[in-house]
């Protein structure tokens, strides 16, 4: 396996200790896990830019992942229209349970991050 990028929507900015957010699109922040050989390598939390929308807020946050290069995003729920954008971007959904830990989404989906 070589080197991934994994977005998680996040509620705060405590890296790999922070909440998987129950919402994707209005998440208050993404934590961005870079994972080579199964091996975490770097963590940063960016704030999402479309977490104040009102509408639409689901394709912006798509679309600043992408710009990230993102390769999976780990999330509870996905909307129809960033569900398709992420495939439009070749950006794999994963699903995770809520109220999980960062760390926790990452380890019990290591296997499943393969590009």
């Amino acid at each position: 396996m070589g080197k991934i990028r994994v977005a998680v929507p996040t509620r705060a900015h405590a890296g790999l200790e922070d909440t998987v957010s129950e919402v994707f699109g209005k998440a208050k922040t993404f934590t961005i896990v870079e994972v080579e050989n199964s091996q975490i390598k770097n963590v940063h939390v960016i704030e999402n830019p479309a977490a104040s929308y009102e509408y639409g807020a689901g394709p912006v946050a798509v679309k600043t992942l992408a710009d990230l290069q993102v390769n999976f995003v780990l999330s509870v729920e996905l909307g129809p229209g960033a569900s398709g954008l992420l495939e439009h971007h070749h950006i794999q959904k994963i699903a995770i349970k809520p109220n999980t830990k960062v760390i926790d989404a990452i380890n019990e989906n290591l296997k499943k991050l393969k590009i």
